[in-house]
């Protein structure tokens, strides 16, 4: 095997390794959970991948954005060309597909968490205890068993690296 295919093979594992589990996940819930749908749409989403493989070298951060990105297309073009034929199946799973707004928010909440995960657990559990939880900084700092200085220390450094992390995902405010 050449050098350029053993690359190519290095990466299109390391895509399937780190991303065709949650983006089978996502993809099942915009296809209604139609499995073979779902897996002919991951598949198709890493080939582009691999294809745009120089590119995606080149980005910062997380690949994922762009494969949910790619992936939502696929689902929408293929809803798409379904339309313009005649109807050859029952349109009723075509009502269950979320809405726009359902894929926005489960794709937000995808990078929320990635990003979440970037954090430090003490930064982590500060912004669970306070954000999340709505707890006060004095609960937060009973639940947590530190000063309310702290957490508020612990929250302030929390949304910074939270806000850089989201932007290397290509979240911008």
């Amino acid at each position: 095997m050449g050098d350029r295919a053993a690359q190519d093979d290095a990466l299109m594992r390391a895509l399937y390794a780190e991303h065709a589990g949650p983006l089978y996940a996502f993809v099942l819930r915009l296809v209604a959970g139609d499995r073979h749908r779902a897996e002919d749409v991951v598949q198709e989403t890493l080939l582009r991948a691999w294809r745009n493989a120089e590119q995606l070298g080149r980005a910062t951060g997380s690949v994922r954005p762009w494969l949910v990105t790619v992936a939502r297309r696929i689902v929408i073009d293929g809803h798409r060309s379904r339309e313009a034929r005649p109807k050859e199946v029952d349109p009723g799973r075509l009502e269950s597909v979320p809405a726009v707004d359902e894929i926005d928010r489960a794709l937000r909440e995808m990078l929320l968490s990635e990003a979440l995960g970037d954090l430090t657990r003490a930064h982590r559990e500060a912004l669970v205890e306070t954000y999340f939880k709505g707890r006060t900084v004095n609960e937060a700092a009973e639940v947590l068993r530190v000063p309310p200085g702290t957490v508020r220390s612990r929250v302030f450094y929390a949304l910074r690296s939270l806000r850089l992390a989201l932007e290397e995902r290509g979240v911008t405010p």
